[in-house]
């Protein structure tokens, strides 16, 4: 059931009209049927991970909160000694749902990855023995529900807020339909109050969200959906074409994926908005970032938000890396034994997020060269001061801020090349032709329009990229758009919101030549 299709379409108009027909009480058990009925429609028999996650994750919240209770309840003298009795049982209740969601995780989407690392090994130890391989299909969603689970125990152990006591709105939680494609990761004191909330219909909501889901079909359909048709053509076949083609591939590639999460994402809070619900941002102009860092704070930002929470706090405020604190400061001289611990907890998040998207050796590479390059920044940091001020370069100016845009936009560039490649040698290979047999004439003797879009296609993928750029320009130096377009008659707003998104959609989209529609990119991780 993608979001591009006419039965997600379906629900998604049938829940509405039946959330705000029941009883304002019963609204939640309509939120919950409909992510039931997605998820055994896009799922199957794999909704039962989601019931699984959701039953480790209750008990886990559950116990916790029995043990935060019996230390709220004592007198405040006898608070200490209470936590520290209990302390190993609720650390144990968080290993245990973490144990059993990420072992799951594990075995599901990363077996198969480890079984072939190891099938050598076990090839010289016992000749002809066969590590078995896992058959079990991964199901949808599966990193975003395990994800915002977690961190849902974690939080109640920090006693951050009281566990859910009904399993059926810890399940709404879990599953909520919108979220299960691509995120974004929620929060439990962010999202559980606004999926029980009670609500009437209201037209703000409804027209806002039609009109967000709108701009994330524009996005998907017109622009990602038609640069996968040239991005299909020349990655899938890297081999038979130059080293300036595999570089327009990869270019068209950032445009597909851009346009495919960016679409994603406004598609599923269009959804929740109908329903009266503000799902977390999760994508905020990436296309101006400064920096690495600065581009994974925009985008995926609930991804980012979770591993900072969950693991680069705990990483870097741990004992052991207190140790190595103490240890590089009094063994290495100067900034470096400072930051060099904060600098290897940074290091591994990145990596962590690399490895997130996929078993494969190409997002381990993916997860070294991002988080290799954000730490030797960090390692860096005093020198470039040395070298701006020696260069006299003005931090604030326009030049700078520019450099600094096309720098990191560079940086991303080629780290689509591991992404999208097959395999992580021939990401290598390919970066290789880009820059020793680049064959620059087949950018203007005709070879582009031999890779399945027309010159019309090309005009209106430019055109709608051109679009979607000015409106984030805009959103990055005035802010929303939506203000703006509050100022203008009715007629404008549904003009530029609903029609001609419907008429170019239509066109442009759905109804033209040839049209297949392509899976969203982040549902497979």
């Amino acid at each position: 059931m993608s979001f591009t299709s006419l039965p997600f379409l379906v629900l998604v108009l049938v829940s509405v009209g039946v959330y705000y027909l029941l009883p304002k009480k019963g609204q939640w058990v309509a939120l919950l049927a409909a992510s039931m009925v997605f998820y055994c429609v896009g799922g199957g028999k794999t909704v039962l991970y989601v019931f699984y996650t959701a039953a480790t994750v209750y008990v886990s919240g559950r116990l916790l909160g029995h043990f935060n209770a019996l230390r709220r309840a004592a007198p405040k003298e006898e608070r200490k000694a209470i936590t520290a009795k209990y302390k190993p049982y609720r650390r144990g209740v968080v290993l245990f749902a973490c144990l059993a969601n990420f072992v799951l995780l594990y075995i599901l989407k990363y077996w198969n990855f480890t079984a072939e690392l190891l099938q050598p090994l076990a090839d010289q130890v016992s000749p002809g023995s066969q590590i078995p391989l896992s058959e079990l299909v991964l199901p949808l969603g599966i990193s975003y529900f395990i994800f915002q689970s977690v961190g849902y125990v974690i939080d109640v152990y920090r006693d951050k807020y009281q566990p859910e006591k009904n399993f059926a709105k810890l399940l709404l939680f879990v599953s909520f339909f919108p979220q299960m494609v691509q995120g974004p990761i929620g929060r439990f004191d962010q999202l559980a109050p606004q999926l029980l909330a009670q609500r009437s219909a209201d037209y703000t909501n409804l027209k806002y969200g039609i009109q967000l889901m709108m701009w994330g079909y524009f996005k998907k359909m017109v622009i990602a959906d038609r640069a996968a048709v040239l991005v299909n053509t020349v990655l899938d076949d890297p081999w038979s074409y130059s080293g300036s083609i595999l570089a327009v591939g990869v270019l068209f590639y950032c445009i597909q994926l851009y346009g495919d999460f960016s679409g994603g994402i406004d598609i599923a809070r269009g959804v929740a908005r109908m329903f009266g619900i503000d799902l977390a941002e999760n994508f905020r102009r990436p296309i101006f970032s400064t920096s690495l860092t600065d581009f994974w704070r925009r985008w995926h930002i609930t991804l980012g938000a979770w591993m900072r929470d969950y693991l680069f706090y705990p990483l870097s405020l741990s004992k052991p890396f207190g140790r190595l604190g103490r240890f590089t400061r009094k063994h290495i001289k100067g900034k470096l034994g400072k930051i060099l611990p904060t600098s290897l907890a940074t290091f591994i998040v990145y990596f962590v997020i690399g490895i997130w998207h996929g078993a494969n050796w190409r997002y381990v590479a993916f997860g070294f060269w991002n988080g290799g390059i954000i730490t030797l920044s960090l390692l860096l940091a005093p020198q470039f001061l040395v070298w701006k001020e020696k260069l006299h370069i003005n931090d604030k100016s326009l030049g700078w801020h520019i450099f600094q845009v096309v720098r990191t936009n560079i940086l991303v560039f080629f780290g689509r090349y591991i992404t999208r490649a097959p395999r992580f040698l021939t990401a290598v290979w390919m970066v290789k032709e880009t820059f020793l047999h680049p064959n620059l004439p087949d950018l203007w003797n005709g070879t582009l329009l031999s890779l399945g879009l027309t010159g019309w296609d090309l005009a209106v993928l430019w055109i709608g990229v051109a679009i979607m750029l000015a409106a984030e320009w805009y959103q990055e130096k005035q802010g929303p758009i939506r203000p703006m377009l509050e100022t203008k008659p009715a007629w404008f707003q549904w003009l530029t919101t609903m029609v001609l998104p419907l008429a170019i959609l239509f066109c442009l989209g759905v109804l033209r030549a040839d049209y297949i529609p392509e899976g969203f990119i982040y549902q497979q991780f």
